[in-house]
């Protein structure tokens, strides 16, 4: 698999990044995971709107989905459509989110350019097998597993530390994790996000292979925020930032 990260900026989109889009990559197809506020743009760079296989969203935040309103015009108007509907993974009501953020009627809604499936604890999406479970924030947010062949891709999406992201990252190649709160803020909201303390304890418990830390938002700096993570967790961390790309 190969990861490319299209936007990584935490809660907004930040001045040198979208906001959270992910790129996975094997045998020839693609799967976005997330489509925040100004990915559609980067995602272009590297892939035409038609060859998107299938977009996973983790949740209902504009930070992680707005960008679908855009994608839905380049699907309708675009003058080489009409194509296949884009499969859409996500939180139960996605289709009617969607429709609602356009202003459009929910019937039919976007579903006559994307097609709208709720997330299962397991489902087949091309050629990967994906698994998701739910995670601790305001809205029904769901981590995401991305397996292909003997690799694996575990993403947090928005969360609270919670067991739940350590199962569902078990033994994972790659932890793509949120670090979206500074370590030591006595101010820090619970259930929420995570410090980067927390993203590397997480990463420690699941035995990951690799951690990046990503979500961090644009005033914080990244840097600092791998830092964090380096003082829980004593392999290798990196830092997500636009158009990064990890071979799994």
């Amino acid at each position: 698999m190969k990861l490319t990260v299209l936007g990584c900026s935490g809660s907004v989109p930040g001045p040198d990044s979208p906001a959270s889009s992910y790129l996975v990559s094997a045998a020839g197809f693609n799967l976005v995971l997330d489509l925040g506020s100004g990915a559609l743009g980067a995602l272009q760079r590297y892939l035409s709107v038609p060859e998107i296989g299938a977009i996973g969203l983790s949740h209902l935040h504009p930070d992680h989905c707005m960008d679908l309103c855009g994608l839905y015009v380049a699907a309708k108007y675009s003058p080489s459509s009409p194509f296949p509907r884009i499969p859409v993974f996500g939180p139960p009501g996605t289709a009617g989110r969607m429709a609602l953020a356009y202003d459009l009627p929910e019937d039919p809604g976007m579903e006559e350019e994307l097609e709208f499936h709720t997330w299962q604890e397991i489902q087949q999406i091309g050629p990967f097998t994906v698994r998701t479970t739910p995670m601790v924030h305001p809205v029904p947010a769901y981590a995401i597993r991305v397996e292909y062949g003997n690799k694996s891709l575990a993403y947090s999406g928005d969360t609270g530390p919670n067991d739940g992201l350590i199962e569902l990252a078990r033994g994972a190649d790659l932890l793509l994790c949120e670090a979206a709160l500074r370590d030591d803020d006595p101010n820090n909201p619970p259930d929420l996000h995570m410090t980067p303390a927390d993203a590397g304890e997480h990463a420690k418990r699941a035995g990951v292979k690799r951690l990046v830390i990503t979500h961090v938002p644009p005033w914080f700096n990244r840097d600092t925020q791998g830092q964090g993570a380096r003082r829980t967790y004593s392999g290798d961390v990196q830092v997500a930032a636009p158009d990064m790309t990890f071979d799994i």
